[in-house]
């Protein structure tokens, strides 16, 4: 474990719970995710969750709206208890829970209780003056690669392209409030039922843009959660809508990954940061392909 966060922990664990460094034990770090290290840590008599944002991550999360839609979605009671949020630095601490990520389990045996949860949030009512605003966001990830001096593939232009031409279909006219990251990462299956993490995307928009997240790991859970979400089989139209986001996700995170190669983060955490850009945009062009 890195040492700098150790110490850390245990200043922000005495200055917030009042934990005394010799009483604040860092269990293990959960891994996943692109941008964060979150971490378990027993301090003095409970368990909780600290978040220590990594290099760059800062470019692509608006805290003060994280924070507005912590408060937000409290009462529908779908995330673990938002006990310090510093603002300006990212540090999260929540209170722990007992579970499993998703993604450590079969995604697939778990579809109805993920759209219970989705529609739960998305029917809810919740009203944010933060759009997720897809387009907005992917150009001002797009600009903070063009600051690096890197320009994007012809592939890429011609993925976005084809993006751009189902604009009006993206555009909910009645958005709802979305999870906006929900992959099974960020799923966690408890006794308590199902828990929904990490709101750092959170924001006004449309629906299927959760349900395409789910497809992270592997597509065919996006596209064996639609049917369970909507309670009817899809539509063809539906069903290029999902790839539409799914690709739009792609490109996304493309550039996410591309940034964090450029600054250095593929050598430092020994993740080939350009492979996994180039991932995404090999998903991209298929997808392109497939709603064509």
């Amino acid at each position: 474990m890195d040492k700098n966060h150790e110490q850390q922990i245990k200043s922000l664990a005495e200055e917030v719970l009042h934990s005394p460094p010799e009483k604040t034990k860092v269990e293990r770090r959960l891994m996943g995710g692109m941008s964060n290290y979150t971490y378990v840590v027993r301090a003095d008599k409970d368990t909780y969750t600290f978040r220590i944002l990594g290099k760059g991550a800062e470019k692509f999360v608006d805290r003060q709206a994280e924070a507005h839609h912590l408060e937000l979605i409290r009462p529908l009671r779908l995330n673990n208890d938002t006990i310090h949020l510093d603002k300006a630095s990212g540090e999260k601490i929540a209170g722990y829970v007992e579970g499993t990520p998703l993604h450590e389990k079969d995604p697939a045996e778990h579809l109805e209780a993920v759209a219970a949860t989705l529609k739960k949030l998305h029917e809810s009512g919740l009203r944010s003056p933060h759009l997720y605003n897809p387009f907005q966001r992917l150009k001002r990830y797009e600009g903070h690669v063009k600051k690096l001096g890197k320009t994007h593939e012809k592939a890429y232009h011609l993925a976005k392209a084809h993006l751009q031409s189902f604009r009006k279909e993206m555009t909910d006219p009645a958005p709802v409030l979305i999870h906006g990251d929900a992959q099974p990462s960020n799923f966690i299956v408890t006794d308590q039922g199902l828990f929904l993490t990490d709101w750092e995307f959170t924001g006004m928009g449309h629906p299927f843009h959760d349900i395409a997240c789910f497809g992270n790991i592997d597509f065919t859970h996006a596209l064996r959660l639609l049917p369970v979400y909507l309670g009817r089989d899809p539509s063809a139209d539906e069903e290029r809508l999902l790839r539409i986001f799914r690709l739009y996700q792609c490109l996304l995170w493309h550039n996410v990954a591309l940034f964090k190669h450029e600054i250095g983060l593929s050598e430092k955490l020994a993740i080939p940061f350009d492979k996994v850009a180039e991932k995404y945009l090999t998903m991209a062009g298929k997808l392109q392909q497939e709603t064509s």
